[in-house]
């Protein structure tokens, strides 16, 4: 099983705990999701998770890779088609290594739609 993030006590010790690429990548994504609309970010699930009306997008950094998440992925993958579905919700990662480029301006729509989506459809945690 890959090792999971750091067990942070908030957002900014979860990323101050990682080094290198990993650092440059999170640190990078969670100033895009924050630009993108007005989030919550909290710690839950050992991960980085950002909230708008129920859970929405999740930075979950592991050894090899880094998971960029979204609860309604599935309903994003116009926007970036490497984002995976997961699980039988709409759960949809985005998974990157090292090598993984992305532009920080489509990480800023993605988010954008997240959000969005969670204000028309209701909060994904409760199954509406």
């Amino acid at each position: 099983m890959a090792m999971m993030g750091p067990a942070a006590e908030s957002p900014d010790a979860y990323i101050a705990a990682l080094s290198g690429w990993q650092l440059e990548l999170c640190t990078m994504l969670r100033a895009a999701v924050m630009r993108a609309a007005a989030f919550e970010e909290t710690i839950k699930w050992t991960n980085l998770v950002f909230l708008a009306n129920g859970p929405c997008i999740l930075i979950r950094a592991e050894e090899k890779r880094v998971l960029l998440g979204f609860w309604r992925g599935k309903r994003l993958r116009e926007i970036e088609p490497r984002i995976k579905a997961s699980g039988k919700y709409e759960l949809g990662n985005l998974i990157m290594t090292e090598e993984t480029v992305i532009d920080v301006a489509v990480v800023e729509r993605l988010a954008a739609e997240a959000y969005r989506l969670n204000f028309d459809l209701g909060n994904p945690s409760t199954g509406t």
